[in-house]
Protein backbone atom coordinates (compact mmCIF):
# COMPACT_ATOMS: atom_id res chain seq x y z
CA UNK A 1 0.00 0.00 0.00
CA UNK A 2 1.25 3.49 -0.91
CA UNK A 3 0.31 6.19 1.59
CA UNK A 4 1.39 9.59 2.89
CA UNK A 5 4.15 9.42 5.49
CA UNK A 6 3.53 10.31 9.12
CA UNK A 7 5.90 11.50 11.82
CA UNK A 8 5.90 7.96 13.20
CA UNK A 9 7.51 6.84 9.92
CA UNK A 10 10.55 9.12 10.25
CA UNK A 11 12.85 6.59 11.98
CA UNK A 12 12.14 3.99 9.28
CA UNK A 13 12.55 6.58 6.51
CA UNK A 14 15.89 7.67 7.99
CA UNK A 15 17.08 4.07 8.29
CA UNK A 16 16.27 3.34 4.65
CA UNK A 17 17.85 6.55 3.34
CA UNK A 18 20.95 6.23 5.48
CA UNK A 19 21.43 2.60 4.46
CA UNK A 20 21.93 3.84 0.89
CA UNK A 21 23.81 6.97 2.00
CA UNK A 22 26.44 4.78 3.63
CA UNK A 23 27.10 3.35 0.15
CA UNK A 24 27.36 6.83 -1.40
CA UNK A 25 24.14 6.42 -3.38
CA UNK A 26 22.02 8.96 -1.49
CA UNK A 27 22.59 11.92 0.79
CA UNK A 28 22.29 11.37 4.52
CA UNK A 29 19.17 12.97 5.97
CA UNK A 30 18.92 13.81 9.66
CA UNK A 31 15.84 13.05 11.70
CA UNK A 32 15.37 16.81 12.11
CA UNK A 33 15.38 17.36 8.35
CA UNK A 34 12.99 14.45 7.84
CA UNK A 35 10.54 15.74 10.45
CA UNK A 36 10.61 19.13 8.68
CA UNK A 37 9.85 17.54 5.30
CA UNK A 38 7.71 14.54 6.30
CA UNK A 39 4.72 16.05 4.43
CA UNK A 40 6.69 15.63 1.18
CA UNK A 41 7.08 11.87 1.69
CA UNK A 42 5.05 8.86 0.70
CA UNK A 43 5.80 5.31 1.80
CA UNK A 44 5.19 1.82 0.45
CA UNK A 45 4.08 -0.29 3.37
CA UNK A 46 3.36 -3.99 3.73
CA UNK A 47 2.45 -5.74 6.99
CA UNK A 48 3.26 -2.55 8.94
CA UNK A 49 6.78 -2.50 7.48
CA UNK A 50 8.01 0.37 5.31
CA UNK A 51 9.57 -1.13 2.19
CA UNK A 52 9.94 1.99 0.06
CA UNK A 53 9.94 5.76 0.29
CA UNK A 54 9.95 8.80 -1.97
CA UNK A 55 9.38 12.53 -1.66
CA UNK A 56 8.11 15.26 -3.95
CA UNK A 57 9.72 18.65 -3.40
CA UNK A 58 8.18 21.58 -5.23
CA UNK A 59 10.92 23.69 -6.80
CA UNK A 60 8.84 26.24 -8.70
CA UNK A 61 5.34 26.66 -10.12
CA UNK A 62 6.04 24.26 -12.97
CA UNK A 63 8.75 21.97 -11.57
CA UNK A 64 9.09 19.45 -8.72
CA UNK A 65 11.82 17.00 -7.76
CA UNK A 66 11.43 13.31 -7.00
CA UNK A 67 13.75 12.97 -3.99
CA UNK A 68 14.88 10.24 -1.67
CA UNK A 69 13.47 7.38 -3.73
CA UNK A 70 14.54 4.16 -2.02
CA UNK A 71 13.27 0.60 -1.83
CA UNK A 72 14.53 -1.89 0.73
CA UNK A 73 16.87 -4.45 -0.87
CA UNK A 74 14.52 -7.26 0.19
CA UNK A 75 11.62 -5.62 -1.68
CA UNK A 76 13.31 -4.69 -4.95
CA UNK A 77 12.10 -5.89 -8.35
CA UNK A 78 8.48 -5.93 -7.18
CA UNK A 79 7.41 -2.66 -8.79
CA UNK A 80 7.45 -0.57 -5.60
CA UNK A 81 9.80 2.07 -7.05
CA UNK A 82 7.56 2.40 -10.10
CA UNK A 83 4.47 2.71 -7.87
CA UNK A 84 6.13 5.38 -5.74
CA UNK A 85 7.19 7.45 -8.77
CA UNK A 86 3.72 7.05 -10.29
CA UNK A 87 2.08 8.24 -7.06
CA UNK A 88 4.36 11.30 -6.96
CA UNK A 89 3.58 12.06 -10.62
CA UNK A 90 -0.14 11.87 -9.78
CA UNK A 91 0.39 14.27 -6.88
CA UNK A 92 2.32 16.69 -9.09
CA UNK A 93 -0.42 16.46 -11.72
CA UNK A 94 -3.02 17.23 -9.03
CA UNK A 95 -0.95 20.29 -8.05
CA UNK A 96 -0.81 21.35 -11.75
CA UNK A 97 2.97 21.00 -11.86
CA UNK A 98 4.12 20.40 -15.43
CA UNK A 99 7.42 18.58 -14.99
CA UNK A 100 9.09 16.38 -12.44
CA UNK A 101 12.78 15.57 -12.35
CA UNK A 102 15.24 13.41 -10.49
CA UNK A 103 18.99 13.49 -9.96
CA UNK A 104 19.92 9.84 -10.05
CA UNK A 105 22.35 7.03 -10.75
CA UNK A 106 19.46 4.83 -11.94
CA UNK A 107 19.05 6.17 -15.48
CA UNK A 108 17.43 3.02 -16.90
CA UNK A 109 14.83 2.88 -14.11
CA UNK A 110 13.75 6.46 -14.75
CA UNK A 111 13.75 6.00 -18.53
CA UNK A 112 11.28 3.14 -18.03
CA UNK A 113 9.06 5.60 -16.15
CA UNK A 114 9.07 8.05 -19.09
CA UNK A 115 11.87 10.36 -17.95
CA UNK A 116 14.48 11.66 -20.38
CA UNK A 117 18.03 12.72 -19.62
CA UNK A 118 18.72 16.45 -19.69
CA UNK A 119 21.82 18.54 -19.15
CA UNK A 120 22.04 19.59 -15.51
CA UNK A 121 22.44 23.21 -16.57
CA UNK A 122 18.83 23.10 -17.83
CA UNK A 123 17.62 22.95 -14.22
CA UNK A 124 17.19 26.17 -12.21
CA UNK A 125 19.80 27.18 -9.64
CA UNK A 126 17.38 26.53 -6.79
CA UNK A 127 17.81 22.81 -7.53
CA UNK A 128 21.50 23.04 -6.73
CA UNK A 129 21.10 24.82 -3.39
CA UNK A 130 20.69 21.42 -1.68
CA UNK A 131 23.87 20.19 -3.38
CA UNK A 132 25.98 22.45 -1.20
CA UNK A 133 25.56 19.80 1.55
CA UNK A 134 26.76 16.97 -0.69
CA UNK A 135 30.33 15.67 -0.41
CA UNK A 136 30.30 15.25 -4.22
CA UNK A 137 29.17 18.83 -4.85
CA UNK A 138 32.26 19.78 -6.84
CA UNK A 139 32.21 16.59 -8.90
CA UNK A 140 28.56 15.60 -9.16
CA UNK A 141 28.12 12.41 -11.13
CA UNK A 142 24.35 12.12 -10.87
CA UNK A 143 22.24 12.15 -14.02
CA UNK A 144 19.43 14.70 -14.43
CA UNK A 145 16.20 13.10 -15.67
CA UNK A 146 12.98 15.00 -16.47
CA UNK A 147 9.43 13.91 -17.23
CA UNK A 148 6.66 16.13 -18.56
CA UNK A 149 3.44 15.19 -16.82
CA UNK A 150 1.13 18.02 -17.90
CA UNK A 151 1.15 19.24 -21.47
CA UNK A 152 -0.24 22.69 -20.80
CA UNK A 153 0.95 26.28 -20.88
CA UNK A 154 3.18 27.10 -17.96
CA UNK A 155 1.55 28.85 -15.03
CA UNK A 156 4.98 30.15 -14.05
CA UNK A 157 5.45 33.67 -15.31
CA UNK A 158 9.18 33.35 -14.89
CA UNK A 159 11.76 31.04 -13.40
CA UNK A 160 13.58 31.26 -10.08
CA UNK A 161 16.86 32.23 -11.74
CA UNK A 162 15.38 35.55 -12.94
CA UNK A 163 14.50 36.88 -9.49
CA UNK A 164 17.02 39.43 -8.28
CA UNK A 165 15.87 38.99 -4.68
CA UNK A 166 16.57 35.24 -4.57
CA UNK A 167 20.04 33.98 -3.71
CA UNK A 168 21.24 30.39 -3.64
CA UNK A 169 24.42 28.83 -2.41
CA UNK A 170 25.57 26.64 -5.27
CA UNK A 171 28.53 24.29 -5.80
CA UNK A 172 31.84 25.76 -6.96
CA UNK A 173 31.71 24.47 -10.59
CA UNK A 174 28.60 26.56 -11.25
CA UNK A 175 30.26 29.64 -9.77
CA UNK A 176 33.35 29.02 -11.91
CA UNK A 177 31.12 28.94 -15.00
CA UNK A 178 29.98 32.45 -14.16
CA UNK A 179 26.48 31.43 -13.18
CA UNK A 180 24.96 34.20 -11.08
CA UNK A 181 23.77 33.12 -7.69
Amino acid sequence: MIRKATVQDVPAIAALINQYAERGIMLFRSHAELYETVRDFIVAEENNTILGIAALEIIWADLAEVRSLAVAPSAQNRGLGRQLVSALADEARHLKIQRIFALTYEKTFFERQGFVEVDKSALPLKVWSVCIKCPKRDGCDEIAMVKTILDAPSVAEDNPDTHADLRYDVPTPLVQLGVKH
